[in-house]
């Protein structure tokens, strides 16, 4: 029988844009950590933060700039975007003007960006609305519903798999519904505008890891160059050692080996 070859990780750079306080860095730490922060403080610049994720023929490193969202930093995006695979574009779906916000971030990613980035919409706060259960996912394939890991199955080591468990379901609002940017609406966007979509909730964490899970199935990776690790700099976020989280992305056939966290 012939020796396995090493799987190389394949570097993925992705950016994350929005409004400010749509949920961005939330979104971020329960992919990176499986954890939620009440109280996370406003991004200044950006955060770098890192996951790594198995597919069946390859291991996906994520390299994640969580960019602020104040205006007053605008200026700054596109040193984060530039060469980035893919990208992130957050809003509120309890602030209609986020999602116009979130538009303006899509077109200058389709005029400024890589034209193979691979960009998801997604409605964050899903946890607000009272239709909280109907959530839908606009996506070229089907995937299988990933894995939000738990204190008990602790951190992967790289090339190990993640135990299946059971997703976070959505937790519905008892007070009166907050939403104000309907499903249809924002997927009728997405889908003209090619774009994978999602609604999630960074809160109870679901959807979160199917974000990253579809994404990560769909980057060209012909067109990426493998490139050594460089040593990256800016405002890592203390997040504890994400470097060495592992996330699986199997097929559906590779139920109990898939997931993100």
């Amino acid at each position: 029988m012939a020796d396995e070859t090493p799987v190389k990780a394949v570097q993925v750079k992705l950016v994350l844009l929005g409004e400010a306080a749509v949920g961005k860095s939330s979104l971020v730490l329960r992919f990176c950590q499986g954890d939620f922060n009440e109280n996370t403080s406003p991004t200044i610049g950006a955060a770098f933060l890192t996951q790594k994720c198995r597919l069946e023929n390859r291991i996906v490193k994520f390299e994640i700039w969580d960019t602020a969202g104040q205006e007053r930093f605008h200026s700054l995006a596109p040193m984060y975007y530039r060469n980035a695979q893919a990208a992130v574009v957050v809003y509120d779906i309890t602030k209609a003007a986020s999602l116009e916000k979130a538009k303006a971030w899509v077109k200058e990613l389709q005029r400024q960006a890589n034209a193979n980035i691979v960009i998801a919409l997604v409605g964050n706060k899903l946890d607000l609305a009272s239709d909280s259960s109907s959530t839908s996912i606009s996506a070229p394939t089907a995937t299988e519903t990933p894995e939000t890991p738990t204190e008990d199955e602790g951190t992967a080591e790289d090339g190990d798999s993640v135990e299946e468990s059971t997703p976070t379901p959505p937790v519905n609002n008892e007070s009166d519904d907050a939403r104000q940017v309907s499903t249809a609406e924002a997927e009728a966007y997405a889908k003209e505008s090619g774009l994978l979509f999602f609604e999630a909730s960074a809160k109870t964490g679901h959807n979160v890891g199917e974000i990253f899970t579809e994404i990560a199935k769909t980057i060209p990776f012909d067109t990426i160059t493998p490139k050594p690790a460089a040593n990256q700099t800016g405002n890592r976020r203390s997040a504890g050692n994400t470097e060495n989280n592992n996330v699986n992305l199997g097929d559906g056939q590779q139920a109990k080996r898939s997931g993100c966290c």
